[in-house]
């Protein structure tokens, strides 16, 4: 994607709360020779430093690809929303000469893909995921070796994605006046859509 450095990420520090904050995204598999990639919906869990965890049903396609290449991309985009022509103008600019633009949130995390088979380290990636998605509890044990689970385990496959580079956007009018920030801070409130809220707070946030 393009990245202006206007909408770079500042460090290390604002993509990684990034991804510790969101934990759903699109899994993307080349493989080689097909037309298309393989692009897989899902949960997953970031460890906060270099590795993704999740795990996939085994009739997923994905594991074709994966067997070809084990070169994957995460993306996970969030707190995006349309900035209207009137918005955008600039001061002195008739608002009906506004450029319209988007505001959002993009991480891409490309990385080599582990796959992993063996029940324990599948039940290992289970357990991960529930504590993060499920910490108040409830459910049984997680064991590859007893009930309830262990006759489901071999029905999935975990999958470690060891982060090896990652392309981050934040794209909220880094390159515009601070009053024009402001004002679209303003109106971004006013409007209420489901995301401008975080919109705004990425806007404000990332204010010089």
């Amino acid at each position: 994607m393009l990245i202006r450095r206007h909408d770079a990420a500042r460090d290390d520090k604002e993509w990684r709360d990034f991804l510790l904050a969101h934990d759903f995204g699109q899994l993307i598999a080349s493989g080689k020779g097909r037309d298309v990639p393989v692009v897989v919906p899902t949960h997953f869990v970031y460890d906060g430093d270099r590795t993704i965890r999740l795990h996939l049903a085994g009739p997923n396609p994905i594991w074709d690809a994966l067997a070809a290449s084990p070169h994957v991309l995460l993306s996970v985009i969030d707190a995006y929303t349309y900035i209207p022509t009137g918005w955008n103008a600039n001061a002195g600019m008739p608002v009906e000469h506004g450029i319209p633009t988007s505001y959002y949130a993009a991480v891409q995390a490309i990385g080599r893909a582990a796959v992993i088979d063996d029940p324990e380290g599948v039940a290992a990636i289970l357990r991960t995921q529930l504590a993060h998605f499920q910490p108040e509890g409830g459910h049984a044990e997680v064991r590859a070796d007893a009930a309830p689970y262990a006759s489901s385990l071999s029905g999935i496959r975990g999958i470690v994605i060891d982060i090896n580079e990652v392309r981050a956007k934040f794209k909220f009018g880094g390159n515009k006046a601070p009053a024009h920030r402001r004002r679209i801070a303003e109106l971004l409130e006013r409007r209420h859509g489901p995301r401008d809220l975080l919109a705004r707070e990425h806007l404000l946030r990332r204010e010089p």
